[in-house]
């Protein structure tokens, strides 16, 4: 199987295409000028052959395998209204924001997850260690660990016996994140798993909404029908069954002649506030310019809900790591204060 082009690569190609194209050249010379860079030579290998054949640039793009279903998606959509160029573009910014989303994210995670490792190590070697030494120095004075203390302690002694088959699954782990950053074939399996199942929801579900609005103003804008619009946009998501299936209920609300601010917000692709907007718009005349501020919209809204997801992490992990330290400490350092106190 080929390797999927990474969003920095696919950033970069729509960009170039784009550019070729609005200075009049055709999509089958465009393809076999980007071709000839060393950088596009093995991805473009036979496109311009089969664009010169009569293949739609949609078209080559989905049969190499090596794009996301959104761009082909996208193109395709552009291809019918007519604004090819637009859509390479508009695929351009969307996916040199992801790049820089991606980045955002990595550099916010890596810090806390590295902490999260440092304080388990610190967590277990207490309960595995430190406890158990805690519990001789209490039978030597005439007591033991109790309560809470004396929970931790067990859970200590149960981690202790359970080392190997930990260890086995650390192992486990860090194959798994090693196959998941080296391996893209994997990764994409792994992720469209997860987009079929989660992928519709909290910010990647509003940004799965601007993804279709966007599709919709750019057929809105070249005098697609509204029905043929959505349904070319619904295959924007063909890999997220949920989002897809709400577009398609918004097309059969549209079919029983439901007004569109109406059908869909009802069908929940869109949010009341936009939806409101949109029937402003359609009664100014400008539903596809509102359909191109509600796209935008949703685009900034669902990436400012991820970094904002992504900056609660750090925070989370100190509070619950430090309140476990603590609370091991505790546990152990108020009684041995009372036998001390008992002893002077």
């Amino acid at each position: 199987m080929e390797r999927t082009i990474s969003n920095e690569g696919i950033s970069s190609l729509t960009l170039e295409l784009s550019l070729l194209l609005h200075a009049g050249i055709g999509v089958a010379d465009a393809l076999a000028l980007l071709a000839e860079e060393a950088d596009y030579r093995e991805l473009l290998a036979g496109m311009p052959e089969k664009a010169d054949e009569g293949a739609s640039l949609s078209t080559c793009l989905r049969e190499s395998g090596r794009f996301p279903a959104y761009v082909c998606g996208l193109i395709e959509v552009g291809e019918h209204a007519g604004r090819t160029e637009e859509a390479l573009s508009a695929l351009s910014r969307y996916y040199e924001r992801r790049v820089r989303l991606d980045r955002r994210i990595r550099s916010a995670l890596l810090y806390p997850a590295v902490m999260l490792v440092l304080m388990l190590v610190v967590i277990g070697v207490l309960l595995v260690r430190v406890l158990p030494i805690f519990d001789e120095v209490y039978r030597s004075l005439g007591g033991r660990l109790s309560g809470v203390a004396g929970g931790l302690l067990t859970l200590g002694r149960w981690l202790d016996k359970a080392m190997p088959v930990l260890w086995v699954l650390l192992a486990a782990v860090v194959v798994f994140c090693g196959a998941f950053a080296a391996l893209p074939d994997f990764r994409e399996k792994i992720l469209g798993m997860w987009r079929g199942s989660r992928g519709d929801r909290g910010g990647s579900r509003r940004m799965n909404t601007a993804r279709v609005v966007q599709a919709l103003a750019m057929g809105m804008s070249s005098g697609l029908p509204i029905e043929e619009a959505l349904e070319l946009s619904a295959t924007l998501l063909s890999d997220i069954p949920p989002a897809q299936a709400r577009c398609m209920d918004c097309r059969g609300r549209l079919d029983r002649e439901e007004p569109l601010a109406a059908a869909m917000r009802e069908s929940g692709m869109l949010p009341a506030a936009s939806s409101r907007l949109l029937e402003l718009g359609q009664r100014s005349g400008s539903a596809d310019a509102a359909m191109e501020k509600i796209a935008l919209d949703l685009t900034e809204d669902s990436e400012a809900a991820i970094e904002e997801l992504v900056g609660r992490v750090e925070p989370a992990l100190v509070l619950v790591c430090s309140l476990l330290v603590g609370l091991i400490l505790l546990s152990v350092m108020l009684p041995l204060m009372h036998i001390m106190a008992a002893i002077g």
